[in-house]
């Protein structure tokens, strides 16, 4: 009998000694830094469109699962480069959120990044990144008895305007060769104006 409660006396101090080591070998991992996880660079604080700054942006580690694809990291060129739509706290920046060839690539070939000025600020206000709409040119005469026509129809809003400014709203558009063609004779001899219709997304 005495034999007996040795053997299981021993039996439980080694099922105590492995438990003990499991446990041990468990805080060491988790006190580990995660090597397979991937930094990227992520928005410090929302963000609203706009010309970025450095401090707008910080590093954070993702698992490799989890990142988006085209995720800028620490030590890309981000200052100065525009951001084409708001960006809440924490969320990874990647390449077609900045105005350039990765944005405009989304829209088919032959598409340009065409700023047109608005006349009427509170409705820029109104516009969202990825809304389609059109684009109105009024002539400036004397007495305003010229009518409004489109120059661009169907065009994509890429990025809204950021702040106040007395001359109009500026919002940067997907247009064709051709619709920046138009638009830019439509701004030096009128004013601009925008109709968000059925087909805004």
């Amino acid at each position: 009998m005495r034999a007996l409660r040795r053997l299981c006396g021993r039996r439980h101090r080694l099922i105590a000694t492995v438990v003990a080591a499991l446990a041990m070998a468990c805080a060491v991992i988790a006190l580990q830094p995660d090597t397979a996880s991937v930094t990227v660079l992520a928005a410090a604080r929302d963000l609203h469109s706009g010309v970025l700054d450095a401090a707008d942006l910080k590093p954070v580690a993702l698992r490799p699962d989890t990142v988006p694809d085209g995720a800028l990291k620490p030590g890309a060129p981000i200052a100065g480069r525009v951001l084409a739509g708001p960006m809440r706290r924490g969320e990874p920046l990647t390449d077609v959120r900045l105005l350039g060839p990765s944005l405009l690539a989304t829209h088919g070939p032959g598409t340009v990044a065409t700023p047109a000025r608005v006349a009427d600020p509170e409705t820029a206000r109104l516009l969202s990144p990825g809304d389609v709409v059109d684009v109105l040119a009024a002539p400036s005469t004397w007495d305003g008895s010229a009518p409004a026509k489109i120059v661009a129809e169907d065009v994509t809003v890429l990025s809204t305007p950021d702040g106040e400014s007395d001359r109009g709203a500026l919002v940067v558009l997907a247009t064709t060769s051709d619709q920046a063609i138009e638009l830019a004779s439509a701004q030096a001899g009128g004013r601009l104006s925008i109709t968000i219709g059925s087909h805004a997304r």
